[in-house]
């Protein structure tokens, strides 16, 4: 959302939302120009607006919601201004249950400044420090595209990248197999070239589809993999040649994938011809990351502080395990704040046994953000799960004071909800 607004803001409209609550985002909005409330009241809303842009995570009974239908306004939702934008420019999209915004930054930060793009990421692009990028008259855009609510499906792209199709979004989707129709669809939208993901080609069909990963049968093959302290090391083998010894500042298997795509993304875009391999090299030696993705918040010998937004069993498990890859000796403090209710409920047993493999794990109440409470559904039961004999359940405000006084050799914060409000308090400590 705060990407469309800048993209209207540099276009010179002017900008007014509201947001639940404060946050480093809204904070760089403002001081960019737009004008943001953080109370449901119409009395805040300006007597003239042209449209409105909607996230899906606004309750349709939202009282400034309600108040637009009675007036008529036209209401959109983000993506299908997202489409509209980006339908004059060759796009490349990232679509996923996880890795996407990753995946995203990446193929911004390889092509960024050289070509002349827009970029719509779903995180704050370290390289970029923003979630946004768009030059004076792009012919490139990049777009991550979300399955929640099918919002991928109003893109139409030129180069798209499925990165992951794990079950998710089931308050929206029926099951697995609606969803996977969902990316299939979305591919069937694809007007090129389709990079996908090893583990979820064998469902989805498309003339121009290329497999990326790490088995022999992949298009787009990383291989000879040394995961290093500060760096990790890996070849690939593309449709055009072997190119040996990329060097990814990012750890974990998923980072490697992520590179893999992007690569492979920004080859299929432009043409293998057309690349300059030492850029791509240069470029990806120096992708710096994305914030609350893998997210070195102090890193010291005596301690180490990682953020993620990890909030997917599958994804909190390959963050844990790579965590886990880089410090085997160190006790491993998590805490985690669930997202939405119905994900808690819909995956507590992968939950429960992903928390396990910290050393002391440690869960906070659940973040609702557009839903409301489910009987039943609480951190008291995701714990009721667990057996990790030093589970926790803590509100907010005694995290900071538990961890001052355990001082964890890692301590992780994990979550895609208001967690991240807690790092500037929690690295403080330290």
């Amino acid at each position: 959302m705060s990407a469309v607004a800048q993209y209207f803001m540099q276009n010179g409209d002017d900008i007014c939302g509201y947001d639940l609550t404060p946050s480093p985002v809204t904070e760089m909005l403002q001081k960019k120009g737009a004008t943001i409330h953080f109370e449901g009241d119409i009395a805040q809303i300006p007597e003239k607006v042209d449209f409105v842009v909607v996230t899906p995570a606004v309750p349709k009974d939202f009282v400034e919601y309600q108040y637009f239908v009675e007036k008529g306004t036209p209401i959109y939702k983000r993506s299908q201004v997202l489409g509209h934008i980006t339908d004059e420019l060759r796009t490349l999209a990232v679509a996923g249950t996880h890795g996407k915004t990753t995946t995203t930054s990446m193929i911004s930060h390889l092509l960024w400044p050289e070509e002349p793009m827009a970029a719509f990421i779903g995180g704050i692009a370290k390289n970029l420090n923003d979630n946004y990028v768009c030059a004076p008259n792009p012919r490139t855009a990049v777009v991550e595209a979300d399955e929640f609510d099918r919002s991928f499906l109003t893109l139409h792209p030129e180069v798209s990248v499925i990165t992951s199709m794990d079950a998710d979004h089931l308050d929206i989707y029926r099951d697995v197999e609606d969803l996977r129709g969902a990316f299939q669809q979305f591919a069937a939208q694809t007007k090129r070239a389709l990079i996908v993901e090893e583990a979820v080609a064998q469902y989805i069909t498309h003339s121009g589809k290329r497999v990326y990963g790490t088995g022999p049968n992949a298009d787009y093959c990383a291989y000879h993999i040394d995961y290093q302290q500060e760096f990790t090391i890996f070849s690939l083998r593309t449709p055009y040649g072997d190119l040996p010894d990329w060097q990814l500042p990012a750890h974990g298997r998923y980072n490697v994938l992520n590179a893999t795509a992007a690569i492979a993304a920004v080859i299929e875009a432009l043409g293998f011809q057309k690349v300059d391999e030492q850029r791509l090299r240069q470029k990806i030696s120096t992708f710096a990351g994305v914030k609350r993705r893998f997210d070195y918040i102090v890193c010291r010998p005596d301690f180490v502080y990682i953020d993620d937004y990890a909030h997917h069993p599958n994804e909190m498990r390959s963050f844990i395990t790579a965590v886990r890859s880089i410090y085997p000796d160190k006790q491993i403090c998590g805490i985690f704040q669930p997202h939405l209710y119905t994900r808690t409920r819909d995956f507590a047993d992968g939950f429960a046994e992903v928390l396990d493999l910290l050393d002391i794990p440690i869960l906070l109440p659940i973040y609702p953000a557009r839903e409301k409470p489910i009987e039943g559904i609480t951190s008291e039961f995701l714990l009721g799960k667990m057996r990790n004999p030093r589970k926790l359940l803590l509100q907010k405000e005694e995290v900071v004071s538990y961890v001052q006084s355990h001082r964890p050799d890692v301590l992780l914060t994990i979550g895609a909800g208001d967690i991240d409000r807690l790092v500037g308090k929690l690295a403080a400590c330290f």
